[in-house]
């Protein structure tokens, strides 16, 4: 089939690119941004029947605002108090600022002690701070209205607050991760291939890739109905970069080893793409179908992230099929100039000799590999997770100017829980709800209870706490809401209320870690399932697959492991971000299986006219060691990037701990794991599978 494939590209090669160019550009004219369906707060993502949105509902008739649905104009004159004019522009600003689509209140704040800043805050709807693009552009048009409003010389005017910063930092990271991360990968291209064209062959095709996949999953997603978190974003480039990269990397490194042997340009690319193709494919899946497992996964943060990656990978390999060997059929072997493809020795020489000290000590390799993960793995003692703590403005950005003088002339305010009981009457007796109140901060969970406060119809009751455990936001804080709530219901009996709950950022938190552990609990059993499925038929074998599997398992609690030595026990956080252990199974598992599928595609092509098992396995790791390495340090450079680049805690920790875990993969569990175990089980890693059966005399 894959041979098919070959040929149907190397004819209508030309037409292949002008479609995909063609339909790259249309795509990102006449389909949605991905920031269309991108929502930004993880509280967003709770289920209606989550405990924290039952009451939020039950607080709507206060009309609580989330901090995140606000921005501060901040005006400052730096040479002395405000002055008549300046006050002026300021309420000429915040009337300008009412007038712009989306806003939908501006409440002046005053004036600092000394006289020398103004603050004013901006309110907008749930719909526009809840949606990426809608809060993108409120905030461009606030700004261009204070650009507009006059402001005498030497009065500093910004927009900081929430809002403000998270639109900042999305529009920072997505840029940075891009240009970096393509930066690094034609750097190590370069000097992997040694050629001029071969990385932009290699790169092209993940790049429109990236520009595609976008638009692609803002239509498909969007029209299901399933909302993205914004981490989907830079995991999307970075995974199709790196992964895209490493796809090509596969099939021009095949293409240059037949031409090396002497076939022609046609013959050379219909056998690479029919050996390689497989694997590619079986890798795509594999990533693909794991991705998908997150569908099954009750929290909405992670049924977001696992399509909307999983549709790129498709677009991903679709690329890799069709674009990149009809590219290389059109540059043919002036691809690898200035170089030139020659025969050489089958083996690498450093992996070549590597292959061959495993392959003599298999139990002394294998052993050497367990101790090294499993003290990594050591790191997982005393393992928690936490949520991720507010990100600061990005450095030279309008919203940390604006910080800046906020932190200087205004003190912070102290944001709390809500705390809220509903009757089916008109409370009318305030003697009881003071009692209430008293009742409430007697108890050891909260810090302090402030209130009450009625709703208009009297039937609604909202108390203002803030929890001991830890500041409002925090993990210890969001672990306390159970016993807030058991303190509310006890209230709630002893006053005949009908329904009660608690409301806000700890208690948003606290069902969105619940489920972030209930989604490990499902995702990763059926993650495991389909990868041995998928290996099984890839490999033709029953056994292989298991420890193919348990070995990348292995890598993944080491990399686990690791990410708690150095954000946790190093780095002094709480712990790891809560997202962080499953999208890394799923990263591991899916990535890790990506090199072991081409290994073990490689060895049983050897294996079928080497003398010995252990003949095929040098010849196999030396001729993919340079191809899987540098593939290892690309895709562990582009998450580097991420954990450098992404500007959040959040993508700091997923950026180091996914390259940590790729890097594991390319140079102990293929080198040492893999390669030990194979030559212990024999011939029956290939059982029942023909292959497994002993030659004939």
């Amino acid at each position: 089939m894959f041979a098919a494939i070959a040929r149907f590209d190397i004819r209508f090669r030309w037409l292949i690119v002008a479609v995909w160019l063609v339909g790259v550009v249309a795509g990102a004219r006449l389909l949605p941004s991905l920031t269309t369906v991108t929502h930004a707060s993880n509280g967003q993502f709770n289920s209606s029947s989550s405990p924290s949105m039952r009451a939020s509902q039950l607080a709507a008739p206060f009309e609580v605002v989330d901090p995140k649905q606000t921005a501060t104009i901040i005006a400052s004159r730096a040479s002395g108090p405000l002055t008549a004019a300046d006050a002026a522009a300021m309420s000429q600003v915040e009337q300008a600022v009412r007038q712009v689509p989306g806003v939908a209140s501006v409440k002046d704040g005053g004036t600092s002690p000394d006289g020398r800043a103004a603050q004013a805050v901006v309110t907008v709807p749930g719909s526009v701070s809840s949606s990426n693009s809608a809060a993108t552009d409120v905030i461009h048009r606030i700004r261009d209205a204070m650009a507009h409003a006059g402001a005498p010389p030497g009065l500093d005017l910004h927009l900081a607050g929430p809002l403000a910063v998270e639109v900042d930092a999305r529009n920072t990271e997505s840029g940075g991760i891009t240009r970096f991360t393509l930066l690094f990968v034609i750097v190590v291209l370069f000097v992997v291939y040694r050629a001029a064209l071969a990385p932009l062959v290699t790169l092209i095709p993940a790049a429109l890739a990236v520009i595609i996949s976008g638009p692609l999953i803002a239509e498909i997603v969007g029209r299901a109905g399933i909302a993205v978190p914004p981490s989907t974003q830079p995991l999307l480039i970075v995974l199709l970069l790196g992964a895209g990269t490493d796809y090509g990397l596969f099939l021009c490194f095949r293409f240059r080893e037949e031409l090396a042997r002497g076939s022609e340009m046609r013959e050379a690319l219909v056998t690479a793409v029919a050996r390689v193709g497989q694997a590619l494919t079986f890798s795509g899946l594999i990533v693909a179908a794991a991705l998908l497992t997150m569908l099954l996964a009750p929290s909405g943060i992670f049924q977001g992230i696992g399509p909307s990656l999983a549709i790129g990978i498709a677009v991903m390999l679709a690329a890799a099929l069709t674009l990149m060997p009809a590219l290389l059929a059109i540059f043919g072997r002036a691809v690898f100039w200035p170089s030139r493809p020659r025969p050489s020795a089958q083996g690498a020489v450093l992996w070549g000799r590597v292959a061959e000290h495993v392959v003599r000590r298999p139990v002394v390799m294998l052993a050497a590999g367990v101790v090294l993960f499993g003290a990594l793995a050591a790191g997982l003692i005393g393992f928690r997770t936490t949520s991720e703590l507010s990100s600061p403005p990005p450095d030279g950005s309008d919203s940390a100017a604006g910080a800046a003088v906020l932190a200087a002339y205004f003190p912070p305010a102290t944001p709390t829980d809500q705390l809220l009981l509903w009757y089916s009457s008109p409370v009318t007796n305030p003697v009881q709800l003071d009692a209430v109140q008293a009742q409430l901060a007697r108890d050891p969970v909260f810090r302090t209870v402030s209130g009450p406060t009625l709703s208009a119809d009297g039937r609604t009751v909202l108390y203002r706490a803030v929890l001991r455990a830890g500041p409002v936001g925090s993990t210890p804080a969001a672990n306390s809401v159970p016993q807030a709530t058991a303190a509310l219901a006890t209230a709630a009996r002893a006053t005949g209320a009908q329904a009660y709950g608690v409301a806000g950022p700890d208690a948003s938190l606290h069902d969105v870690l619940a489920s972030s552990n209930a989604s490990l609990a499902l995702v990763v059993p059926a993650i495991l399932v389909l990868i041995l499925i998928l290996l099984g038929l890839m490999l033709r074998s029953l056994v292989a697959p298991w420890y193919l599997a348990l070995t990348v398992g292995l890598s993944y609690l080491s990399s686990l492991g690791f990410a708690m030595v150095v954000f946790v026990h190093l780095g002094g956080a709480d712990g790891v971000v809560f997202i962080l252990p499953l999208l890394m199974f799923v990263f591991s598992m899916a990535l890790g299986e990506d090199y072991n599928v081409l290994v073990m595609s490689r060895i049983r092509e050897e294996a079928h006219h080497a003398p010995s098992l252990s003949e095929a396995l040098t010849r196999a790791i030396g001729i993919t060691g340079t191809t899987v390495t540098a593939a290892g340090v690309i895709l562990a450079g582009a998450f580097v990037v991420l954990g450098f680049a992404g500007g959040s805690r959040q993508t700091e920790e997923l950026g180091f701990s996914i390259a940590f875990s790729v890097v594991l993969d390319t140079f102990f569990v293929r080198t040492l794991l893999v390669p030990s175990i194979a030559m212990l089980l024999g011939r029956w890693n290939w059982w029942p599978a023909p292959l497994s059966r002993p030659a004939p005399a």
